[in-house]
């Protein structure tokens, strides 16, 4: 889809469906999403604009290519069959897309849901704009499947956004113990300086409790429509500005992958064993000054280089002696592979968001 799409992520039965109803006032109406205290959603359900309200089967949004979900066949038909698009006919719907998803239980297995939640889950994370992870406060605890989602949202950051919902269910005290809770259970799975907006409130349309921060959830409710909004309207810069930070990672892996083979190749003698020089290196790239001679030759910040344990797992995959050096990925018509990278993060990015923002109307 065309339109930014905003992504609603987290356990079972903490109001993801009943968030989405509100946000587009569709409680008492026909098109409400069903919503319950058990698991009430096991489908992945995509929420767009439309003439009048119907639902489209997941077999015929895949074979629709006008709609960009075909690449969703992929993961078979057992999805497919859990997959639903619902059309209706609002307003907020023409600017937007809304993905509501199954909710997170801990105590099923992955291969009991019949198609591969995760890899799901990430074709949807890579094609989000916002992220909503929503959680309330009777589930705050971190089993292995919300570990792993937390695993598949690394480089989203930005993107997300972590919604603490019921809270008006809370009296003043409990509500901070809980927003703490929350705080030390998430702070291992996202590592990051600046971690994610958090909105506190209850997000549904019954007034809230008494006795509890009224003013203060009106104001988060307030808060995160503008932020939707603001999503929906920079939408085309934050695209750019993604792609500018997923180029500036490939060109840091880039220049490891060659320094580890440039280091493989120095090391190699005509009696090496080649798979013992090479566990030598990535057991300890800095004895040979693998991640130093990256910052010292080149324009790299030491806060964007990869944690050095992920490369064991990497050249685990990919064996070293399957890679080129990057001076010998250069041809005479096509130019370089790096240089091209370099162009493109220097130049040609920042070059299109100025030009997004001469042609925005003040």
């Amino acid at each position: 889809t065309s339109k930014p799409m905003v992504l609603f992520l987290g356990p079972w039965s903490v109001g993801k469906s009943s968030m989405i109803n509100y946000l587009l006032g569709l409680d008492d109406t026909p098109y409400q999403l069903y919503t319950g205290a058990e698991p009430t959603t096991s489908e992945f359900t995509v929420i767009m604009h439309g003439p009048k309200l119907r639902t489209i089967e997941g077999i015929v949004m895949a074979a629709d290519s006008a709609r960009s979900f075909s690449p969703l066949e992929k993961f078979g038909q057992n999805f497919l069959e859990k997959l639903i698009g619902i059309e209706v006919p609002h307003k907020l719907l023409e600017r937007v897309t809304f993905v509501d998803t199954p909710g997170i239980i801990e105590n099923r297995k992955q291969q009991e849901r019949g198609y591969p939640f995760n890899d799901v889950c990430q074709w949807f994370i890579d094609r989000a704009d916002l992220i909503f992870v929503v959680f309330d406060p009777t589930k705050l605890d971190v089993g292995l499947e919300l570990e792993m989602l937390f695993r598949q949202l690394k480089g989203r950051e930005s993107q997300i956004r972590i919604i603490l919902n019921k809270a008006d269910s809370l009296a003043t005290q409990e509500l901070m113990r809980v927003y703490g809770a929350l705080f030390w259970s998430l702070a291992p799975l996202i590592n990051v300086t600046e971690p994610p907006r958090v909105y506190v409130s209850s997000f549904w349309p019954h007034e809230y409790q008494p006795e509890t921060h009224q003013d203060l959830f009106l104001k988060e409710e307030i808060s995160l429509l503008e932020d939707l909004n603001q999503v929906i309207e920079n939408r085309m810069e934050n695209k750019i500005a993604f792609i500018r930070q997923h180029a500036i990672r490939v060109r840091i892996h880039a220049l490891l992958v060659d320094r580890y083979l440039q280091t493989y190749k120095d090391k190699m003698t005509f009696f090496s064993d080649g798979e013992l020089v090479f566990r030598d290196i990535v057991e300890d790239p800095d004895k040979f000054f693998i991640f130093k001679t990256i910052l010292a030759k080149t324009n790299v910040s030491k806060f964007d280089l990869p944690n050095r344990e992920a490369y064991k797992d990497f050249f685990g995959i990919n064996p070293i002696t399957s890679f080129k050096l990057l001076s010998q990925q250069c041809s005479y018509m096509g130019g370089c592979f790096l240089e091209k990278i370099e162009k493109a993060i220097t130049r040609e990015l920042p070059d299109l968001l100025g030009s997004l923002g001469l042609g925005k109307k003040p």
